[in-house]
């Protein structure tokens, strides 16, 4: 690899992290990330012939990040209905960020059964997405499944490597009817 394409390329990825700097919001209660990993890698892999250019995959992962970061706030802030029309205009749905937050809008509206299928949507996605275990685990002890509740807290103890990490904290929290979330 030339030495000029070795600088283009790092300098794309330097744009890259200075555009995902710039959309950064303030932490909410709510579990989640503000800055999920790009889903395109694994479907660059699947279509060899189909390959964007680095610049554009940049453009096109900040342009989901910012639109994402919009979908999030809208559910954080409680709008609901308008934060899961925002997630699937995004136009990745099997992405586990996505999945989770849909989940967590349709559980805080009571859909249960909506909530559960895109939690397990998410799992399917990334089985060892921590958040959506947590979320789920709030799902399992509103439905009064404290014993499956406290498998999913185990299971976030186990992918974190501790019972420290936030997912964990506030699983137990709900578990142990001390919030709710």
């Amino acid at each position: 690899m030339s030495t000029r394409r070795r600088l283009t390329t790092a300098g794309i990825f330097a744009l890259a992290a200075l555009m995902s700097a710039a959309f950064v919001v303030k932490p909410a209660a709510a579990m989640g990330t503000d800055n999920p990993p790009s889903s395109d890698d694994k479907k660059d892999k699947k279509k060899k012939g189909s390959e964007l250019r680095q610049e554009d995959k940049a453009k096109a992962y900040a342009e989901f990040l910012q639109d994402y970061r919009a979908a999030r706030e809208q559910i954080l802030a409680g709008n609901y209905e308008q934060g899961i029309k925002m997630m699937h205009a995004l136009g990745d749905d099997d992405h586990p960020d996505v999945a989770n937050y849909i989940g967590y809008a349709n559980r805080k509206m009571g859909n249960y059964d909506d909530s559960k299928y895109w939690y397990e949507k998410a799992l399917a996605a990334d089985p060892n997405h921590v958040r959506t275990w947590s979320y789920y685990g709030m799902w399992q002890a509103e439905q009064g499944n404290r014993l499956k509740a406290e498998d999913y807290l185990a299971k976030v103890k186990l992918i974190c490597g501790n019972a420290t990490c936030e997912e964990y904290t506030q699983l137990k929290a709900v578990i142990d009817g001390k919030a709710s979330y």
